[in-house]
């Protein structure tokens, strides 16, 4: 069988070693359109805990990181003169160019034909009975395939946050991240050192900070290779206590807005047999640091599956790429799930960095995707420490035991009991001073509105059961979460003309959506309209009351929400 594996990066490079190795009688070829020696970004880094299936299939990458990486086991944050460590989080990362090295010459020992400076189309490939298309992101051989009419079941997001991908001769101690709120606006790194000289250097922050520092200059449409050196003078600038002075180092570094893109089918047969992993099919936001991971899975599963659904039979390659989307799927779609979220922090940081005290902000952070017992777990000194700053805030209460009141309505604790509407949502909240009536949004975003928009000054919400005509009585605003992000501008505007409100309510009970939209949505009404919020709890398991109140714990602590709803 001959293979045709279009892009020398490390998925590439890797499948074509395994599938060697496992196949002798096939004939692999790479081709990559840089040269040997090209690569564009400075590092890689692995997380400990998601290396075994590479590790089990070839140790180069053990090799690599053991050899001529760097190993951690903090994350370190950074913000308004404090530094935070988390630990339990052990991870390590070498120079990309150090890996593809090692994975050429590993690709090559395995007798696997490499041709760098070569760009390729199907057209060049007509004579291969399989190409692999490995070359990323951008994949040329993915959009000919597309223009040939074939569905792959693409789907591509486009994060609002900006980024741009920097080394720098500062050495961190391991993972850290660093936040400053300068003159334009905030801005953040993601920084990691990747050898005993060079520390890789990304910053994020959002367009309207962008726009405000003038760094929306550069021409991103010039090949690759040119660097935007203004962004670098102003970045090195604004983080030079942090760096202590250091320089920023360039290799294309310029400014993009990160792209999710998920893709139902990895391959076709029709009108020639292609293939697709890593970046070509899938990304996650490199929060998450797993993307080159991926492609490394990716071209475990695809050999694994090749060489024992082919066992030197053609006909059965249709079942052998089948196989290995059924393999290499499910593992991907855990981390894209968890990468969304992340990415979400990073979309609105700026804000956390105004509301939250750093070691709340740190722990904002620190359980993006995970609970409190599980960091606690991981990390029981940061935990402790996130606990105490709530106690210290607090007069002493945990969490889920400080009382709560607004608006002449209290309760004793934050996980109070809410009972539902025949249609299913949140009617009323008991468990405080009295039974709080929740009014559905739209009927109060509907009152009478002037010629610019906004309420009028007899403009007041329907009064809950039992209030007396004029009488004012505590009432809650119940909140649907759109299903989808996409559906968050106009729960947004409404919460904004909620707030508006002569008698606005003493909290929004935020119910519905998925659990990220739960959390923007309730993030929205009490970090920018100062309403407090109550998130209703996603149903657990009849023996899941611990795994409630932790969930509930985590997300009172990180101030997500002020208070949490369950179910009557």
């Amino acid at each position: 069988m001959r293979i045709a594996v279009v892009g020398g990066g490390p998925g590439g490079l890797f499948f074509a070693t395994l599938m060697r190795r496992a196949d002798p009688s096939a004939s692999v070829t790479v081709f990559e359109r840089n040269r040997a020696d090209d690569t564009f970004g400075f590092g890689v880094v692995f997380s400990d805990r998601t290396l075994d299936a590479i590790h089990q299939a070839d140790p180069v990458l053990r090799e690599a990181l053991t050899g001529h990486g760097r190993h951690w086991d903090e994350i370190e944050v950074r913000l308004k003169g404090e530094r935070l460590r988390c630990g339990g989080n052990g991870m390590a990362s070498v120079v990309r160019r150090t890996l593809l090295r090692l994975l050429q010459e590993r690709a090559a020992e395995a007798g696997a034909e490499l041709r760098f400076a070569t760009a390729v189309t199907l057209g060049d490939l007509a004579g291969y009975d399989l190409v692999v298309a490995a070359d990323g992101t951008g994949s040329r051989i993915r959009d000919e395939v597309l223009r040939g009419g074939a569905d792959l079941g693409s789907e591509v997001e486009t994060a609002t946050a900006k980024f741009i991908w920097f080394g720098t001769d500062y050495l961190f101690d391991g993972l850290t991240f660093v936040h400053e709120r300068g003159p334009d606006g905030a801005f953040a790194v993601h920084g990691y050192p990747i050898s005993d000289e060079v520390s890789t250097f990304i910053v994020e922050t959002d367009e309207e900070s962008w726009r405000r520092a003038g760094l929306d200059g550069f021409d991103v449409t010039q090949p690759p290779g040119a660097s935007d050196l203004i962004s670098k003078k102003y970045l090195e600038q604004l983080f030079a206590e942090q760096i202590d002075g250091r320089q920023l180092l360039v290799n294309n570094s310029r400014w993009g807005n990160f792209r999710t893109r998920r893709t139902r089918h990895w391959h076709v047969l029709d009108p020639r047999p292609v293939v697709f992993l890593g970046d070509a099919v899938h990304t996650a936001h490199f929060s998450v640091g797993s993307g080159t991971k991926m492609a490394m899975e990716d071209a475990v599963a695809l050999s694994g599956a090749l060489s024992g659904a082919l066992a030197g039979q053609p006909g059965d390659l249709a079942a052998a790429l089948a196989a290995y989307e059924a393999a290499a799927q499910p593992s991907v779609r855990k981390i894209q799930d968890s990468a969304r979220p992340s990415l979400a922090w990073w979309e609105h940081f700026g804000r956390y960095y105004d509301s939250f005290e750093p070691w709340q902000f740190a722990y904002h952070f620190l359980t993006r995707s995970i609970t409190d017992s599980r960091l606690g777990r991981r990390a029981p000194d940061f935990a402790a420490t996130s606990h105490r700053g709530w106690s210290a805030r607090h007069g002493g209460a945990e969490p889920l035991d400080t009382p709560f009141a607004c608006g002449g309505w209290s309760a004793p604790g934050r996980l109070l009991t809410v009972a539902a509407a025949p249609d299913g949502r949140p009617a009323l909240v008991t468990g405080g001073t009295a039974p709080l009536p929740l009014i559905p949004l739209i009927p109060l975003v509907s009152l009478p509105r002037s010629s610019a928009g906004q309420p009028t000054a007899s403009s007041s919400p329907p009064g809950p059961p039992g209030a007396r005509p004029g009488e004012a009585r505590p009432w809650g605003a119940a909140v649907a979460a759109p299903d989808a992000e996409a559906g968050l501008p106009e729960v947004f505007a409404a919460l904004a003309r909620l707030a508006a409100l002569d008698d606005p309510p003493v909290l929004v009970a935020v119910y519905g959506g998925t659990p990220l939209t739960r959390t923007l949505v309730s993030e929205q009404a009490r970090l920018r309209h100062r309403i407090p919020s109550l998130v209703t709890a996603a149903p657990v398991a009849a023996s899941g009351d611990a795994a409630l109140r932790d969930q509930a714990l985590t997300t009172v602590l990180s101030g997500r929400a002020d208070l949490i709803g369950r179910g009557a």
